[in-house]
C-alpha cells in the first residue's frame, strides 16, 4: 500500500488496511483478483478501483490523496477511492494544450451515451415511434428494411453479438491476424448481411457508430461496462419502446448514485461546483486559471 502521508485521510488509510486484512485468498497472480475481492460490491458492472501500469498516473493519484495498492508480481496498480470522472479522463487532456483536452473530453462523455443508447433509440424509433421521425428519413429507413424479415431488435442483436465475436476473436489471435480478422471479418459479414436481406444497411451503420464510439473510453473495464448495458438498453427498447429506453436511463443513473468505492460516492459529477477542482471535471482549462500546486499538469490522469 502506497500513500502520501499527511494527503491520504486517516478513514480512508484504515478502510483500505481494513480490507486488505480481510483477504484470506494466498494465490493472486494479478491485482484484479485483489480488486473483486476489496471493492464496495459485487453486484455491478463497473469497476469501483481504478487500474494503471504507469508510474505518473499512480504519482498523480497519489497527490490527490487517493492510496495506490500493488501486488507482487502484477504490473498494474489499484487506485481508490474512484469516481466516474476520474474513469473519464486521460493523460492526453494534460499533455496537449487545454482546447483540444477539453475537446476530447466532452467527445468522451457524448460517445458514452451514443454506446449506450443508439441501437436503443433506433429500435424504439422503428418499431414503436416513427411518427417522431421526419417523413423523408422515415421513409428511407423503410426503404432499407422493405425485404429484412426481421424486427429491429432482432437485426440489432444479430450485428451487436457479431461485432463483439470478432472483437474478442482479434484480441485472442496474434496482432497482424488480429487486425485482418477484425476489418476484414467486419467489412465482409456486414456487406454479405446486407446483401442477403438479413439487416438493414442503416443497422450496419448504426452498430459501427456503437463499437468506434466504445473505444473512446479511457479504462478497457468501463468500456466494457457500458458495452454489457447496451444489450440491456435494447432489450428495454424492444419492450416498451423510447419509454423504456427512457427507463433503462433513470435506472443506471439511479444504480451509480448509489454506488461507493470505498465509502465515497462514486458517482459524484456535481460534487466538484463550489471547490477549484470543479473546472477539472468536465472540461481541461488552463493550468494558470485552476491554480494548485507545480504537480497539476499530472493531476487527474487516468487510464
Amino acid at each position: 500500500m502506497i500513500y502520501y502521508e499527511g494527503k491520504a485521510s486517516d478513514s480512508l488509510l484504515k478502510e483500505v488496511n481494513k480490507r486488505i486484512n480481510g483477504v484470506k485468498a494466498t494465490d493472486l497472480q494479478d491485482s484484479g483478483m485483489l480488486e473483486e475481492l476489496i471493492e464496495d460490491t459485487s453486484f455491478t458492472p463497473f469497476p469501483q478501483i481504478q487500474n494503471t501500469e504507469l508510474p505518473d498516473k499512480v504519482l498523480a493519484a497519489l497527490q490527490e490523496g487517493r492510496v495506490a495498492i500493488m501486488v507482487d508480481g502484477s504490473p498494474f496498480a489499484l487506485m481508490a477511492p474512484t469516481t466516474i470522472t476520474m474513469l473519464l479522463q486521460s493523460p492526453d487532456d494534460y499533455y496537449e494544450r487545454w482546447v483540444a483536452g477539453s475537446f476530447l473530453r466532452v467527445l468522451r462523455y457524448l460517445s458514452l451515451f451514443v454506446t449506450v443508447f443508439l441501437s436503443g433509440i433506433y429500435i424504439s424509433l422503428v418499431s414503436f415511434n416513427p411518427g417522431l421521425l421526419p417523413t423523408e428519413l422515415a421513409m428511407t429507413i423503410a426503404g432499407t428494411r422493405e425485404n429484412v424479415p426481421f424486427p429491429p431488435f432482432v437485426e440489432a442483436i444479430i450485428m451487436e453479438l457479431t461485432i463483439e465475436l470478432l472483437r474478442e476473436a482479434g484480441i485472442r489471435l496474434p496482432t497482424p491476424i488480429g487486425q485482418t480478422v477484425g476489418l476484414v471479418g467486419g467489412v465482409i459479414i456486414g456487406q454479405a448481411a446486407v446483401q442477403a436481406n438479413i439487416v438493414s444497411s442503416l443497422m450496419v451503420i448504426i452498430v459501427s457508430i456503437t463499437t468506434i464510439t466504445s473505444f473512446t473510453v479511457p479504462q478497457y473495464s468501463f468500456g466494457l461496462a457500458f458495452r454489457a448495458l447496451r444489450f440491456g438498453a435494447m432489450i428495454f427498447a424492444a419492450v416498451l419502446g423510447l419509454y423504456g429506453t427512457t427507463l433503462f436511463f433513470i435506472i443506471v443513473i439511479s444504480h451509480l448514485s448509489k454506488l461507493t468505492s470505498f465509502q465515497e460516492p462514486y458517482f459524484q459529477p456535481m460534487d466538484f461546483i463550489g471547490k477549484k477542482t470543479w473546472k477539472d471535471a468536465f472540461l481541461r482549462l488552463p493550468k494558470r486559471k485552476k491554480g494548485g500546486d507545480s504537480l497539476e499538469p499530472i493531476r487527474r490522469q487516468n487510464s
